[in-house]
């Protein structure tokens, strides 16, 4: 057999030896005989079985694009409503300042938005923004909490999920925390739509174990459906991300959880500390909290799992220089966990609720004539500065569809700018289920 030409080396290398003399095409032969694949699917199999558990790929519902703290002795079944109106006032106040830090002019939906459904995610607090108070006292909030959280969950323009922090699992808080729960529970007369409850202060993979077992218990105690509790858990603490023995508890958690974990939230300020930041440098932008939201990020990336950015404690109140200021700082701050793949954070404030929104709507507009451009020629397979693979595709869709989730557009202005990506299509790509012909 003749090679010839610069790639004769290589062609030597690729085709075997036994195929040389052969009068036959040698892409139609095999001397693999079936018990050689069968031995390979029967090492793979378990290994399949195992990948597809625990990594189940990304939630389809949207992800709410933050959780709102309260405090239990604050909140109440107009809590969304009045924060929605204290931000609206604000907004009124700041409108030319708000206007300059935007960069789509997206001040008057979010305004309608804040007048409508201000509040996606809410989480009232029993926890750090609670403190200690008397058993009967706080016996008498959890009752009174989940009277809140019913009604709240059958509001159309309510969170559309909500729920409680109780107090952590260490010794000397995990009964009062337990009791807590449960008198949520007995209040709301079983689990509300959309709950979940927040485990404060992780620091070991066991203590999910704990909490799971809990969750069956209560379930059992209650009359409540398998599986109908679940949980999110909160990484204030460097032992959550980096165990004694140099490996990652986060992920082993989420794999203890057995599919009740739904969301890491990063606590900015506790596990700064624990790290030894001096309290004037502690913030989202940190290297630590980098680092640790990098390692939360890769562990539940594909398991279901959300990540939740933490809080930032400056809020707009003060002077009016002050209040400027902090505006511009959340809207930075938010802007910066978006482009860094946080798609939800903490708000502690009214006021916080406005650059939020506006900063969120902000960015999924500035990605959509991109994105809808690539997309658009993706499916058409034209081709342009970029050649895009399923897997930058899948990307894009998910962008958009994350912007049309939160209001930041709708299908119309989507299509306007890629006919052929209809939601439908975008959800295709999400599960590669559109492969463009060549």
């Amino acid at each position: 057999m003749r090679r010839d030409g610069p790639n004769a080396a290589d062609q030597a290398t690729r085709i075997p030896h036994f195929w040389e003399d052969r009068d036959v095409n040698p892409q139609y032969l095999s001397r693999l005989p079936d018990s050689g694949f069968d031995r390979v699917d029967a090492l793979l199999a378990p290994v399949d079985d195992d990948l597809a558990a625990a990594f189940p790929g990304d939630r389809q519902q949207p992800q709410p694009i933050h959780t709102v703290y309260v405090s239990a002795a604050d909140a109440g079944p107009d809590t969304p409503r009045v924060w929605g109106e204290q931000a609206v006032e604000l907004l009124d106040r700041y409108a030319d300042a708000l206007s300059e830090i935007g960069t789509t002019g997206a001040l008057p939906d979010v305004r309608a938005t804040l007048g409508r459904s201000p509040i996606q995610d809410l989480r009232i607090d029993f926890e750090d923004g609670y403190g200690w108070r008397s058993d009967d006292v706080e016996d008498a909030a959890a009752l009174e909490t989940g009277r809140t959280l019913r009604q709240l969950s059958s509001d159309l323009s309510g969170p559309r999920s909500l729920g409680i922090r109780a107090k952590g699992l260490a010794p000397h808080e995990r009964r009062r925390g337990i009791r807590t729960l449960e008198l949520v529970l007995e209040g709301a007369g079983g689990v509300p739509d959309g709950f979940v409850f927040t485990v404060p202060k992780l620091r070991a993979a066991q203590q999910v174990t704990a909490v799971v077992a809990l969750c069956e218990e209560l379930e059992s105690a209650y009359g409540l459906p398998d599986g109908s509790l679940r949980f999110e858990l909160q990484i204030e603490s460097p032992q959550a991300v980096l165990g004694p023995d140099g490996t990652v508890t986060v992920a082993k958690a989420i794999q203890l959880a057995e599919g009740r974990c739904t969301g890491l939230h990063y606590g900015t300020y506790d596990y700064s500390a624990a790290c030894g930041i001096a309290s004037r440098f502690q913030s989202l932008e940190h290297p630590v909290a980098d680092h640790a939201k990098s390692v939360m990020l890769v562990a539940a990336a594909q398991t279901g799992v959300w990540v939740c950015d933490g809080s930032t404690q400056v809020v707009p109140q003060g002077s009016d220089e002050e209040i400027r200021a902090a505006l511009a700082r959340h809207y930075r701050l938010v802007t910066r966990s978006l482009e860094r793949g946080y798609y939800q954070g903490w708000d502690m404030h009214p006021g916080h609720l406005i650059t939020r929104w506006l900063a969120t709507f902000d960015f999924y507009r500035d990605a959509l004539p991109a994105a809808a451009t690539r997309l658009q020629a993706y499916l058409d397979r034209q081709g342009g500065g970029v050649m895009d693979e399923p897997a930058t595709a899948q990307a894009l869709a998910t962008v958009v569809l994350r912007g049309l989730a939160c209001g930041a557009f709708d299908e119309d202005a989507v299509r306007a700018q890629a006919p052929g990506c209809t939601v439908d299509t975008l959800r295709d790509l999400l599960t590669r289920a559109v492969v463009p012909e060549i």
